[in-house]
């Protein structure tokens, strides 16, 4: 009977597929308030962002009430309603409030919009009565600022995170294993489809699988790195047109024990991409990932060009990105090539 697919540690677009689960240590989130509000999802990011504003509103709006209902401005604009024409500027001849035409808790909410938001529409005012009203008027103004500052930073920091980026740079659905300078190598093809460049690229595998020690410790994602070769050299990549990228399977690979036999009864088996760079136009640093099980190499073929100069330029043909072709290629592990090379 086959054996159950095993679950991906990395996803094709990257995203990392692991729970967090019980986790004691709650308040170390509050800790980091904004990290912690970037990483919302975005439902709950506008509903904390309303609520932040309409909160702070209504509480200053209480603030103004109970400072115009100490003063009795209330009284004395309840008063006016009844006689007009006792005074001007809301209030008995004489009277100063403390914040003019305020003779409601709606009309003291509709002011703290105002000093919060800096509309003035001028019906109502603060007035040099009330030392503590002054001194609201400050406290809100600072909150309010306080306010703008955080919640338009989460929301740019949401809208400009780097991952944003990493939704143009592209690897190939299958990785593939051929001969090339007369090795066995491991290739996967990466693309950038924007024009302006990842600078500082950089590239670099591991596997994951599940190991044991001599010991009997069993560890179930075991990350092993594998050395990386691409046509610059290093991991360094120059991303202006697709490259593959590939693996030498020496006697140090975790593949040098890999036949195309064997290879798609290696369940445990997964190769994690991540690819690193600087974006050229914001200066963010962003990551790509992908990984690639044991069913999704094919042995035995070659990625297919897909660049061609056309016109004095270099067109790039990405309907091709992922093609391959068959080509000749031992049916053997890495090992047993190197050892009919040496006895050759």
């Amino acid at each position: 009977r086959a054996r159950e697919r095993r679950a991906r540690f990395v996803g094709k677009n990257g995203a990392c597929n692991v729970a967090h689960k019980n986790i004691r240590e709650q308040g170390r989130f509050l800790q980091d308030v904004f990290t912690t509000l970037v990483d919302l999802k975005w439902p709950h990011t506008l509903l904390i962002f309303t609520m932040s504003f309409l909160c702070s509103w209504l509480l200053f709006g209480m603030v103004w009430w109970l400072i115009a209902f100490a003063h009795g401005d209330l009284d004395h604009s309840t008063r006016l309603q009844r006689d007009p024409g006792e005074g001007a500027a809301g209030a008995p001849a004489g009277f100063v409030p403390c914040v003019t035409s305020i003779h409601s808790f709606t009309s003291a909410f509709l002011f703290s919009i105002e000093v919060q938001v800096t509309i003035g529409f001028g019906g109502r005012m603060v007035t040099e009565e009330c030392p503590a009203a002054i001194l609201v008027l400050i406290v809100q103004n600072i909150v309010g600022l306080v306010i703008n500052a955080i919640m338009l930073g989460c929301i740019f920091m949401k809208t400009s995170q780097a991952h944003r980026r990493a939704e143009t740079l592209i690897f190939s659905k299958h990785a593939v294993i051929a001969l090339r300078e007369g090795k066995l190598c491991f290739m996967l093809r990466v693309g950038d489809l924007r024009k302006s460049m990842i600078i500082s690229a950089t590239i670099r595998m591991q596997v994951v699988k599940k190991t044991a020690s001599l010991e009997g410790e069993v560890v179930p994602l075991n990350q092993i790195d594998i050395q990386m070769e691409n046509p610059v050299g290093g991991n360094s990549i120059f991303l202006v047109s697709p490259l593959i990228i590939y693996h030498v399977i020496d006697k140090n690979s975790p593949l040098y024990d890999i036949s195309p036999l064997n290879l798609h009864h290696h369940e445990d088996l997964e190769i994690i991409v991540i690819l690193e760079g600087v974006v050229e136009t914001t200066g963010i640093t962003t990551q790509a990932r992908t990984s690639y099980l044991a069913d999704e190499i094919l042995w035995g073929q070659r990625f297919v060009p897909i660049v061609a100069e056309e016109d004095g330029r270099y067109s790039v043909d990405y309907s091709k990105f992922g093609n391959t072709v068959k080509v000749p290629t031992p049916s053997c592990t890495a090992r047993q090539l190197e050892e009919d090379k040496s006895i050759m």
